[in-house]
């Protein structure tokens, strides 16, 4: 029988087995890992100082020395765990280590001066790269001195062993040797600064353009001293002024003073097309938004034209109310989400910085349009709301106008007799005009909308007015009214009814209230109303004939929709005077003559 194992020594044990391989990893892999991080992360500045004070003395003992190649695969080291493309603490797959153990394989078995001078001009490629992108000054000062630094050790020694131009002088060598290594306590005693551009970063162009630019100033050294038969310090001042006065020329016609665009504006067109048919789209989207109403739709149409181009295979797109896809998947997707709309296109190859930076802006585009289309839709049905909201409100004025009408002649016939004569005319002459405007009110409520259509002689219309309030107080003057000139009838009704009602109402508080009402047909259309009583309020004017306001009589509602319905048709309703013992209301347009074709449109208006 064995043993049973104490709780102390399985808790020990617990321990042992933790301390050995806690959450199942090597603890040395991963102090090692946790080391490397914090290197990179924490202490990249010494990390950049012993790559090159390693690389500066791999280059003072000459590449055919054992311990400079040494010394050289320390440095591609260090460089490793400093290098801006991978993390520090990231663990190299199969292929990565092979690549790496290839590149110490051939430091040590085939550095030469020429091969360690590409080196550096990558190098110096690189540094170049990240002192475009830093804000911090100081930190600008830190890569402009390495990459100094850089370009001096490769033009000072290595170029000219390169070259084997015979032995260097004494004050290169001292120079070399003794004055470059100065630049390495100034980079550790520059001030620390952090940058938005942290974590390491490397503008790929510009380390490009720097590599490029040290390459053709080592070769132009190289063929002038071939061509022209010339010392190396002085085929190396020709490729520098020649270099030089390339690059002056080239800032000249980047960004010209003389009205002519540069070539910036022309790389900028360049990167705006590269791939991709900017202009054409945005012909494409306005088009499209012009043939198609429907947003979804527009949007299914606008995401199929897409894939037409060439670097799509396929889409999807994803909206709160549907999904949608077309054309084929692949693994190279990129994708653009905003609260209304996600779309995601598959390539088939991977995307550049540059065809993402498009598909964004395409993206924007694109859910602009779709919004707007929402927007328009809504629109739409709050106009169709509105429609109705107005054609109620206005009807249920006329409706009260009508009753006012009814309720005079059940006053009349309240006061007189049945069998008067009098009141036997009053009804012949108004139950059939009540009749008219009440069947007028019933066909609106059939069918909501804004104008009818309806048009009518000014002289019979004005004569209708007339007979309909010669018994109610108001007092009419005529001006010179053109028996051609046609009204809309539904209109100027409206108008007339709201006004003179509003007046009158005013004798219920004061008797002595005087009500006139004024038209003339000339060149303009003029219905004024005015009455003697109080001036409107100057709170109630201000908002009066532009929406609904409280007042002692109402809210104004029906003097808003007749201003609505004047401004649509062409005409304008406004307050005239407002003054006690004078408040005027005018109806003002531009007279319209009947035509030939018109005598039955006025003919059915009266």
């Amino acid at each position: 029988m064995e043993p049973a194992s104490s709780p102390s020594a399985s808790a020990g044990a617990g321990r042992l087995e933790s301390r050995i391989n806690p959450n199942g990893r090597d603890p040395v892999r991963t102090s090692l890992s946790n080391l490397s991080g914090s290197l990179t992360t924490r202490h990249s500045r010494l990390l950049l100082v012993a790559m090159l004070v390693l690389l500066h003395l791999a280059a003072m003992r000459g590449v055919q020395d054992f311990w400079a190649r040494a010394l050289m695969v320390a440095h591609v080291g260090v460089f490793m765990l400093w290098q801006p493309f991978m993390q520090g603490q990231q663990r190299l797959s199969a292929m990565q280590t092979l690549g790496v153990m290839t590149v110490a394989a051939a430091i040590l078995f085939f550095l030469n001066w020429w091969m360690l001078g590409l080196w550096v001009g990558i190098l110096a490629g690189v540094i170049g790269g990240k002192v475009f992108l830093f804000q911090a000054r100081w930190l600008r000062i830190l890569y402009l001195l390495v990459l100094t630094y850089l370009v001096a050790l490769l033009l000072i020694w290595i170029v000219p062993n390169g070259f084997a131009i015979g032995r260097l002088e004494p004050e290169i060598v001292a120079l070399a040797q003794m004055g470059l290594p100065v630049i390495f306590p100034l980079l550790l005693v520059l001030p620390l600064e952090t940058d938005s551009a942290e974590p390491q970063v490397v503008d790929f162009f510009y380390a490009t353009f720097l590599f490029m630019l040290v390459a053709a100033l080592v070769l132009g050294s190289f063929a002038f001293m071939t061509l022209g038969g010339v010392t190396y310090a002085v085929a190396l001042t020709y490729s520098l002024l020649t270099i030089a006065a390339v690059l002056m020329l080239l800032s000249l016609v980047w960004n010209p003073r003389a009205g002519f665009s540069g070539f910036s504006m022309l790389f900028s067109r360049y990167l705006l097309s590269i791939g991709l048919p900017f202009e054409q789209w945005l012909h494409f989207l306005a088009d499209l938004s012009r043939a198609e109403s429907r947003p979804d739709r527009f949007l299914r149409q606008a995401c199929e034209g897409l894939g037409r181009l060439p670097w799509v295979t396929g889409g999807e797109w994803k909206t709160a109310a549907e999904t949608g896809s077309f054309g084929l998947t692949s693994k190279n997707s990129i994708t653009y989400a905003s609260p209304e709309l996600e779309i995601r296109l598959f390539s088939r190859h991977r995307t550049s910085p540059s065809l993402a930076w498009h598909f964004n802006l395409l993206g924007q585009l694109l859910g602009q349009f779709y919004l707007g289309k929402k927007r328009e839709v809504k629109l739409q049905q709050q106009t169709y709301v509105q429609a109705l909201h107005e054609t109620g409100a206005r009807l249920t004025h006329d409706v009260k106008n009508l009753l006012q009408s009814l309720n005079i002649l059940c006053s009349a016939a309240t006061q007189e007799g049945g069998d008067s004569a009098a009141l036997q005319a009053l009804i012949r002459r108004h139950l059939p005009t009540v009749t008219q405007r009440l069947q007028q009110t019933l066909d609106k409520l059939q069918r909501p909308q804004i104008e009818t259509g309806r048009f009518t002689f000014a002289g019979v219309w004005w004569d209708a007015l007339r007979k309909s309030y010669q018994h109610r107080g108001v007092d009419f003057a005529s001006g010179p009214i053109d028996a051609q000139t046609l009204l809309p009838k539904d209109l100027f009704d409206s108008a007339a009814d709201n006004l003179l009602q509003n007046a009158l109402e005013k004798r219920r508080t004061d008797a002595a209230v005087r009500v006139t009402a004024t038209f003339s047909v000339r060149e303009r259309v003029l219905l004024e109303v005015c009455d003697s009583g109080r001036a409107v309020p100057g709170d109630v004017a201000s908002g009066l004939l532009r929406g609904p306001v409280r007042s002692e009589t109402g809210y104004g509602i029906g003097l808003y929709q007749v201003a609505r319905q004047a401004e649509m048709l062409g005409f304008h309703l406004r307050l005239a005077e407002n003054e006690t013992g004078r408040v005027c209301f005018e109806l003002t347009g531009v007279a319209r003559a009947v035509e030939r074709s018109e005598p039955r449109a006025a003919a059915a208006g009266k």
